[in-house]
């Protein structure tokens, strides 16, 4: 792996006016390049207060902190710079950085080089952005864990079980008159172990998916079947326009909210019917059946005062390959004795009965474990090596059963211990680590 550790440079903050902005160095030279544009001697393990002087001119009052290797994020020399929070100095600050021997770092590369620098491993890289993007506080929970290296270190634990065996069975091999060979029995109990932690582990990556990404929920029905009032309801907010006028909501509307520390992205659709005389209206249900196609959870709503009809039955097919739930809108003026199915819920936008008890359903709907449950969050990637190493321990475990040759048994443990390594980073290619920097910002 080809790397070269120059001194880079970035905005750390976003770049909008406010109280302060951080600028950051990064690199062997990162102290002297801040000395040179600052205007006094910058003491090393203190606070520094002064002036960024550039040609005789102050840009501005700051606050240097300097960090020496290793003890700093990205373990080399680091310099941040305080700055007030005007774009414009910021922007200026940063320029003259990188005229004194700096240059603009790339993406995720601050963090990039705590990976190489031993600082942290691949999970803990990752989980930095996963914590940087967390949405809710189950998720920002959940990569604090991977973060403080809770994935790191139950992965540890698993490899430490392969490690265990495979060793005695290398050495039974290589000194055969010196080690005596290890039992089948043995080696199945501890594949078995670590099978087991594994798909514990697994157990959770659908749960994990949905924390770190979030879910989309789509409001569908009929014109006037209650969709926007629903949708207004369940944000608490008067985000869609109400009228007793068939076609109101013309195209799809989006926001967000939490359910339980679910991150949801609400659509509102347009009302579908077959026949329509509005050409815009057309587009609208076309957007309206997109929206149920791509949506996580579907939201079949229906007017309980009215009652359930041949049209909403053929709307609510479009959604029979999605996880849905009916509900019957207008409870307030309906019979609610009168169910169209048993799990139906009954919501009234109005009264606000029934929508807490439909939070509860789309939160059951796509939660199949209690997030609470896991202490670190896992992504696709580790789920795939995690899948991966399972693969070769389950050959490693039938091998073992059938009594095959050891060594034939080892070449299927080694494997799972690269797979895992991949996970920490012990195992990395430079395209893997190109692609998963590439999703940092630039000044992390």
């Amino acid at each position: 792996m080809n790397y070269t550790f120059d001194t880079i440079c970035a905005i750390a903050t976003p770049l909008s006016t406010g109280g302060i902005g951080v600028i950051r160095i990064s690199g062997e030279d990162a102290i002297e390049i801040a000395a040179k544009i600052f205007n006094k001697k910058i003491v090393p393990k203190a606070i520094n207060h002064g002036w960024i002087v550039y040609k005789g001119e102050k840009i501005d009052e700051v606050i240097i902190l300097p960090f020496l290797a290793p003890n700093s994020y990205t373990g080399e020399n680091v310099a941040e710079i305080q700055t007030h929070g005007s774009p414009v100095v910021i922007n200026q600050i940063l320029n003259i950085i990188l005229e004194n021997g700096a240059r603009l770092a790339q993406k995720g590369e601050f963090t990039k080089r705590a990976f190489l620098n031993h600082k942290i491993d691949l999970s803990q890289a990752e989980a930095v952005l996963d914590l940087i993007n967390s949405k809710t506080q189950k998720s920002a929970h959940g990569a604090a864990g991977s973060l403080s290296g809770l994935l790191r270190i139950k992965t540890e634990e698993i490899k430490s079980k392969i490690s265990d065996i495979l060793g005695k069975i290398i050495a039974s091999l290589d000194f055969p008159d010196d080690v005596a060979e290890v039992g089948y029995d043995e080696i199945i109990k501890n594949i078995e172990d670590a099978i087991y932690e594994i798909k514990e582990i697994l157990k959770n990556a659908k749960m994990h998916n949905i924390l770190r990404q979030g879910i989309k929920v789509a409001v569908a029905g009929r014109p006037n079947a209650g969709k926007s009032s629903l949708f207004n309801a369940l944000l608490n907010l008067e985000r869609a326009i109400v009228t007793e006028i068939e076609g109101t909501t013309r195209d799809t509307i989006t926001e967000s909210l939490e359910i339980n520390g679910i991150s949801v992205t609400l659509i509102d659709t347009a009302g579908i019917r077959d026949k329509s005389p509005d050409k815009v209206e057309k587009i609208g249900i076309e957007q309206s059946k997109n929206a149920i196609e791509q949506a996580d959870v579907v939201l079949c709503l229906y007017d309980g005062s009215c009652g359930f009809s041949e049209a909403d039955k053929k709307i609510f097919e479009l959604a029979n390959n999605k996880k849905h739930i009916v509900v019957r809108t207008k409870s307030d003026l309906c019979d609610k004795s009168n169910k169209t199915t048993e799990d139906e819920i009954s919501i009234s936008s109005k009264t606000k009965e029934g929508i807490d008890e439909l939070k509860r359903a789309i939160y059951n709907e796509i939660t199949e474990l209690n997030p609470a449950g896991s202490e670190f969050l896992t992504n696709q990637r580790h789920q795939y090596c995690f899948r991966a190493a399972l693969e070769a321990l389950e050959n490693a475990l039938q091998g073992a059963k059938d009594g095959e040759l050891q060594d034939l048994i080892s070449i299927d443990l080694k494997a799972a211990l690269t797979n895992l390594g991949e996970i920490s980073g012990e195992v990395i290619t430079d395209d893997i680590l190109n692609n998963i920097f590439e999703n940092f910002c630039i000044g992390k």
